[in-house]
């Protein structure tokens, strides 16, 4: 057992000198690449978070401006359709009394027409009147001179 341990002993010796190089090959891979490596890995995911989160930003103020701008747009649309609600209305009322104008002239008009229907008719009776009476003495002058022997 003596001499296992003392063989054990002699690797031990025998492996410092590998174990202080990979120690010192650990630390210097560690400063002069690992390190670099590591802080370059960070700087990039920095950009790249940095770059993200503008981003995201810009997206977020074209949202907005997006939402901004449908606001705007429906406010004019509902706009115009007041605007295009009122031009009808005035235009059913200009309408509706140019219909009334016309009801009014076309009664005045019927009105006129019968009162001259009516002259003219009480023209007409009044001639025909005048002609009633002559001309029934005519009638009755022929039926009786037909009706007399001669």
């Amino acid at each position: 057992m003596e001499s296992t341990l003392h063989g054990l002993g002699q690797l031990l010796l025998k492996a410092i000198p590998t174990i202080f190089l990979f120690l010192v090959v650990h630390f210097y891979l560690k400063l002069v690449y690992f390190r670099p490596m590591a802080d370059v890995l960070a700087a990039r995911r920095a950009a790249t978070e940095g770059e993200r989160e503008a981003a995201e930003a810009l997206r977020a103020k074209a949202a907005e401006q997006t939402r901004s701008i449908e606001a705007q747009l429906q406010q004019a649309r509902e706009a115009m359709y007041r605007e295009q609600e009122e031009a009808r209305r005035q235009w059913l009322g200009e309408q509706a009394a140019q219909i009334e104008e016309a009801r009014q002239q076309a009664r005045h008009l019927i009105h006129q027409s019968r009162q001259e229907m009516e002259a003219e008719s009480a023209a007409a009776r009044t001639k025909l009147e005048a002609y009633a009476e002559p001309l029934a003495d005519q009638i009755v002058a022929t039926l009786l001179l037909e009706r007399t022997p001669a």
